[in-house]
């Protein structure tokens, strides 16, 4: 339990339903980063694809380790600190929307 932050900024959305089994946010997965973060240290992603970004909010709030710095299911509007990745451009260029999910670990 030493990390402080984990950020996982447009991971592979594996858009075909097939794979969605490969997509790296899982519970598996929280609950191992759960292990390595220190309790209040912060838990940030980001996802152009809008079912990736709600089956990432669907986990993160039913995992008892991570609380939404938002309201329930509310998405944190775009934070100026996170870097404009050529993911994003892409995406703001095809019309995608752009989601953000800020938790803290507790």
């Amino acid at each position: 339990n030493s990390l402080a932050r984990f950020q996982l900024f447009f991971p592979d959305p594996w858009h075909k339903k097939k794979h969605h089994k490969r997509r790296i946010v899982q519970q598996d997965f929280l609950n191992l980063l759960a292990k390595k973060l220190k309790i209040g240290s912060v838990c940030h992603m980001a996802t152009d694809w809008q079912d990736y970004a709600q089956q990432m909010m669907e986990m993160l709030e039913t995992n008892k380790n991570f609380k939404n710095t938002q309201s329930a299911h509310i998405y944190t509007p775009r934070p100026e600190f996170r870097p404009l990745s050529k993911f994003e451009k892409r995406g703001n260029r095809l019309g995608h929307g752009i989601w953000d999910l800020i938790f803290t670990h507790r």
